[in-house]
């Protein structure tokens, strides 16, 4: 049985402003509804293994169209294009907390992230 909540941590900035390195994420992994445009989700990247991004919006063929928030710092569907639904792997829920360079970020502590 896999636990239905996971942690992901955000290590990029291609979601800024909607999530910054160091963000702690809450995560609902599959089963359940299929996300909605505009939800972010946890995918399972091509260039690497797992990556925040904004759900655009499904294809014709079912696949998710998938955008980071900040273009100039993300890779994409834009890049490779649309991603097949088996390789979402949650939907992004709360922020738990946030960890920087300064120390706790504590204005973004239970940070909703899909409302």
């Amino acid at each position: 049985m896999v636990f239905p909540i996971t942690r992901v941590a955000v290590a990029g900035r291609s979601m800024l402003p909607a999530l910054v390195p160091g963000d702690f994420l809450l995560v609902w992994r599959w089963p359940r509804p299929r996300p909605r445009a505009g939800a972010l989700v946890v995918v399972d990247l091509p260039d690497r293994p797992l990556g925040v991004k904004r759900l655009v919006r499904w294809t014709a063929d079912g696949a998710a169209w998938v955008e980071g928030d900040n273009p100039l710092e993300s890779t994409d569907s834009r890049v490779f294009g649309p991603v097949p639904v088996g390789r979402i792997k949650g939907r992004a829920w709360i922020a738990l907390g946030s960890w920087g360079p300064e120390g706790l970020r504590w204005n973004r502590l239970f940070h909703l992230v899909n409302h």
